[in-house]
């Protein structure tokens, strides 16, 4: 059991038992805490499995909103506990969920513009560079292609810090698709062969395949 669920049951007793007042408002801090932990990883949960159903059919899958209310759920209670690097996190899913699951860059921006100015906040660089890719996916649906270029290259920069290996493959994908926008095919295949060898060496099965998918379409 989580020590914070077991904590929560000590001053249960502690207040019906002890007659502690105070051990409630404590437990529900605690339970809070979990429970926007928990609804984060339920969302993501939601999301990948999402994403693996648009992978693998012709039929977009159906956004029955769970996964949105689960990243809303957390992104209260973080506020709620005044915590900013999961509120970060909360808005970035927000966005994410909004940009992907419902192709609504409207609302997604502006939830990817608080998760970008609170990671900034708190030092957190992995869910900066998050932000700052969908920034620069929302840009490319624009068609502000130097716009999103930015985005994408200090998304990159970030992650190359990070050693996130998967991450930067991705982002490497997306300037590709931007330097075939440019008319910059020698730009797109170095891209992509970088992109290949990157995810071969972090053994990312799935971003290889987007890798191979942008290679037939941008290349052919």
């Amino acid at each position: 059991m989580d020590e914070r669920l077991e904590q929560a049951q000590r001053l249960y007793d502690n207040a019906v038992f002890g007659g502690d007042v105070s051990a409630p408002v404590e437990a529900d801090r605690l339970l809070n805490a979990v429970e926007a932990e928990l609804s984060m990883a339920r969302g993501r949960v939601i999301h990948a499995r999402f994403l693996a159903g648009s992978a693998s059919t012709t039929a977009v899958p159906e956004d029955d909103g769970a996964e949105l209310a689960l990243f809303e759920r957390a992104d209260e209670l973080f506020k709620s506990r005044g915590d900013l690097s999961g509120e970060a996190q909360s808005q970035f899913w927000i966005g994410t969920s909004h940009q992907v699951a419902r192709h609504d860059d409207s609302s997604a921006v502006p939830a990817l513009q608080r998760a970008r100015a609170l990671a900034t906040e708190v030092d957190d660089p992995l869910t900066l560079s998050d932000a700052l890719r969908h920034l620069g996916v929302a840009e490319h649906h624009a068609g502000r292609l130097g716009a999103a270029r930015s985005y994408l290259e200090e998304s990159t920069r970030l992650r190359r810090l990070l050693g996130f290996g998967p991450g930067v493959a991705a982002n490497l994908v997306g300037l590709a698709y931007l330097a075939a926008g440019d008319g910059c095919q020698d730009e797109v295949a170095a891209l992509l062969d970088e992109a290949d060898d990157i995810a071969s060496q972090s053994n990312a099965a799935g971003i290889a395949r987007q890798i191979h998918e942008a290679r037939e379409y941008l290349t052919h």
